[in-house]
């Protein structure tokens, strides 16, 4: 944690809460929410951005709609662990949009990379074409998602 990062209370935790769940809220509409004047309610807002506990704010859009429905979650391991190798998959990694998600693991393999696709030719094509191409990669186990069961961007505060 931050050494700047306030002590919250409720209404912190209910200001988080509800800008997870709608990052549009009006601050009028989030102080009501919370029984807050709107100027008290922004100064928190506020705290809490500078913090860096508020790390950002984004859209989320519908991965069917957007036509990318398949999500596959890929295992990856190095030839090397070493700060060079890591360093250097993690900036290809980092270039290429249909990579949702990467972590450094620790266990057999070396990262887990999470991607979106539209149907096995584009899966086929980031598996070939980008996946087994990044430096220092010399296995790749694919899993596909047959249904999401659960998927939140919201930590439980």
């Amino acid at each position: 944690m931050r050494a700047n990062l306030p002590t919250l209370d409720d209404r912190d935790r209910a200001i988080l809460r509800l800008l997870q769940a709608d990052g549009r809220l009006s601050n009028l509409e989030l102080a009501q929410r919370i029984n807050l004047s709107p100027s008290s309610c922004l100064r928190r807002v506020k705290l809490l951005e500078e913090s860096g506990l508020i790390a950002r704010y984004v859209m989320l859009l519908d991965e069917k709609l957007a036509g990318l429905p398949g999500t596959a979650f890929v295992l990856v391991t190095l030839d090397q662990q070493g700060r060079a190798a890591l360093d250097a998959f993690e900036a290809a990694i980092n270039r290429h949009p249909e990579v949702t998600e990467c972590c450094l693991l620790a266990g057999t393999a070396d990262y887990m990379v999470r991607v979106a696709y539209a149907d096995a030719a584009d899966f086929e094509r980031i598996h070939t074409g980008i996946l087994t191409q990044l430096p220092g990669v010399v296995r790749v186990q694919s899993t596909l998602a047959l249904r999401t069961v659960k998927k939140t961007t919201a930590l439980p505060v």
